[in-house]
């Protein structure tokens, strides 16, 4: 089967529902709606109710037809998953909560978001809730904050190089989508054919602009604190950073020993997840041919088997590195 490209397909689908088993009912978190994909899977079971949230507003169209159908079952929030836990959830049963961390088809396809280095244009990238845009920190921070967010948000090789192009191109005029494009391919020497030039650059910028690092973090946190005892917490990462931050953060609450000798030990009363299964699971032959975007999905899960709702957890400390460079927008 032939991919649709023009159709966004929910990653790992029939994977994830049987690890959150939404046919015995109860209320589940979409912290991440997008195109409802998740959603209408869970609200297709009886007895359930799905919180859902997306920064993106323009996911809000898709939600109010879900609502039509369901009006008792579902609610929809514009807001970062980050501020889960100011939605005054403490109460609710809530049996799992689902963190998708991939772009939709039509977030990539839209112009105006301009998330794509084949987009054409000013750079953009604001999901929503933003403080600022990709054009401004192109064209504004100095060529060392730009070669740290590059090198770390990013893992670009020639980081450095790519910011002092960037800070002497800006000179003639400012930087948009295209010649930000041009420059990345002028400067890189060595070609890798698989992926595109710029990808790195452009995943740095996507994740500076809007804070994915941070917001990742304190949604885990956040999510942790409102799950009830035996629920289940899900996440799908799309790059090697994403998942390095989830999996550190399920083996250091799965286990009563520090995971890092350069990371004090965390004094917890006792181990909080249960950590199914080690590896993480990836799409199938069969979803690859259908939905070919999904190559680079992982999906981990654990299970929370104590009530805490404070906890302590050294993950801020353990990343804060990445942290200190998404900070430097708040030079703008």
């Amino acid at each position: 089967m032939v991919t649709d490209t023009s159709k966004h397909y929910p990653v790992l689908l029939d994977e994830l529902i049987s690890i959150i088993t939404p046919q015995h009912g109860g209320t589940f978190i979409d912290c991440t709606f997008g195109q409802g994909g998740y959603s209408k899977k869970i609200l297709s079971f009886k007895n359930n109710q799905v919180i859902a949230l997306d920064r993106d507003i323009e996911s809000k169209k898709i939600a109010d037809e879900i609502l039509k159908n369901n009006p008792s079952r579902f609610i929809f929030k514009n807001k970062k998953f980050s501020q889960l836990d100011n939605l005054k959830l403490k109460s609710k049963n809530i049996r799992g909560i689902i963190f998708d961390l991939g772009y939709s088809y039509p977030q990539i396809k839209d112009p105006k978001k301009g998330l794509s280095f084949n987009s054409i244009g000013d750079l953009n990238m604001k999901m929503g809730l933003n403080n600022f845009s990709a054009k401004e920190v192109i064209n504004n921070l100095s060529s060392i904050d730009l070669e740290k967010i590059f090198k770390f948000l990013g893992e670009e090789k020639e980081a450095k190089k790519i910011a002092v192009r960037v800070a002497e191109e800006r000179k003639k005029g400012e930087i948009d989508t295209k010649t930000l494009v041009n420059l990345i391919e002028k400067t890189k020497k060595k070609r890798n054919f698989r992926t595109h030039s710029a990808t790195k650059v452009f995943q740095a910028l996507r994740i500076f602009v809007n804070q994915e690092i941070s917001e990742l973090i304190y949604g885990l946190i956040a999510a942790t604190k409102v799950l009830k005892k035996d629920g289940v917490l899900v996440v799908v990462t799309f790059h090697s950073i994403e998942d390095k931050i989830v999996k550190y953060f399920f083996k250091s609450l799965s286990e009563k020993k520090s995971v890092s000798r350069y990371v004090p030990k965390v004094d917890q009363p006792d181990t909080l997840f249960e950590l199914m299964e080690k590896k993480p699971i990836t799409p199938s032959q069969e979803e690859l041919k259908t939905n070919l975007p999904s190559r680079s999905a992982k999906l981990r899960y654990v299970i929370k088997r104590k009530n805490f709702y404070d906890f302590k957890t050294d993950i801020l400390k353990k990343f804060e590195y990445l942290i200190k460079v998404e900070n430097l927008g708040n030079k703008l």
